[in-house]
């Protein structure tokens, strides 16, 4: 078994909704991202996966979040734009982008202090 890991970040604002605190109010992170991928094979030449194509594929898969209000994306309208709740849409959502490979986990850090890590 072989896994990958790429980063990359996005910044954007957001609204913690029910938390009595600074974090209600609006506000703004530049989220930084890791995404652990796995996989068995390798292809011809060697590789599990060209880093050059999976770090394409999350950079435009940010791009959806990237400069937005979280509250405002149909994920987050029902859902509470937490870090915990980014880490777990990314996962979810970017699953999809990643195929033969499999997410083994994906972490999020709202500053360089704290981070999350979702994996099911």
């Amino acid at each position: 078994m072989f896994e990958l890991s790429i980063k990359n970040d996005f910044a954007a604002s957001h609204c913690l909704r029910g938390y009595k605190g600074k974090c209600e109010r609006l506000h703004g992170h530049t989220w930084k991202v890791e995404v652990v991928l796995k996989g068995k094979a390798l292809d011809k030449i060697g590789m599990v996966i060209d880093f050059m194509i999976i770090k394409r594929n999350l950079h435009e898969f940010l791009e959806e979040l990237d400069h937005h209000h979280l509250n405002d994306h149909p994920y987050f309208k029902k859902v509470n734009p937490t870090t915990e709740n980014i880490a777990r849409y990314i996962y979810d959502a970017f699953s999809k982008k990643c195929r033969p490979l499999k997410i083994k986990k994906v972490t999020v850090w709202e500053s360089d202090n704290a981070s999350i890590t979702y994996y099911p």
